[in-house]
């Protein structure tokens, strides 16, 4: 009986020490993510970048409670996530052709007089020129990409199962392209993030530069529509 409890003690014993390891190696593990970083943000280059998005993927909520101590608010942590995803996915987006490809826009970047109508599609833009979606789909479309203005993941997960791109392209705030390229990692698509200038839910703003920058990766120069191209170099509209 006495050797019984012995044993039963000595594997309680191991266990504690096991678990008390895992939470110390944690610990120490989650504060080496944020220190890599921390120098990744303030230097505007990503080291190991595969490295920390494990320890961000494994240890969130730890990464983000030590974000939190030394100042960082969620804002900066998410743009850096996304920074993050889009600079391991950049290679696989490029090799993907564009027909295999998709981007979606969030309704809320169109006019509040928009004369579109809802589809089981999402939005279907009238050009009425209203917005800037107008101008730049009919040039998305002529590089080849299929491109979806909808209100929600659940269409996008639709139009996924539906058309089934390989790589696809999110608009969205913050917090939405975090949690959809989340969502795309887990249907085993390539997808990059493009953030909205300005968060709501009516007339959100949009940087097209840096929509087309990421929507020009791995394509034909030759096929890119030359309305993307002014005298001066700029691909945004006067």
């Amino acid at each position: 009986m006495d050797a019984e409890i012995s044993l039963l003690n000595q594997f309680i014993f191991i266990i504690g020490e096991i678990t008390l390891l895992f939470i110390l190696g944690s610990i120490l593990f989650a504060i080496l993510m944020v220190t890599l970083a921390l120098i990744s943000i303030r230097r505007g280059k990503i080291y190991f970048p595969s490295l920390i998005k494990s320890g961000m993927v494994l240890l969130e909520g730890l990464m983000r409670a030590l974000f939190r101590l030394i100042g960082l608010e969620d804002v900066q942590v998410h743009a850096f996530f996304i920074q993050l995803h889009n600079s391991m996915n950049k290679k696989a987006f490029e090799a993907v052709p564009v027909r295999d490809r998709a981007i979606f826009l969030p309704q809320c970047l169109r006019s509040a007089k928009c004369p579109a109508h809802l589809t089981p599609e999402g939005l279907k833009c009238k050009c009425c020129g209203l917005c800037m979606i107008g101008y730049w789909l009919p040039i998305l479309e002529r590089m080849g990409y299929r491109v979806f203005s909808v209100p929600g993941s659940s269409f996008i997960k639709r139009m996924v199962r539906k058309y089934k791109p390989k790589a696809i392209i999110g608009v969205g705030c913050l917090v939405e392209v975090k949690e959809g390229l989340e969502m795309s990692d887990k249907l085993g698509l390539i997808s990059m993030g493009v953030v909205t200038l300005k968060e709501g839910c009516v007339e959100t703003l949009l940087d097209w530069e840096d929509l087309i920058e990421i929507a020009k990766l791995g394509i034909d120069p030759d096929t890119i529509p030359p309305d993307l191209v002014s005298p001066a170099g700029n691909n945004l509209p006067a």
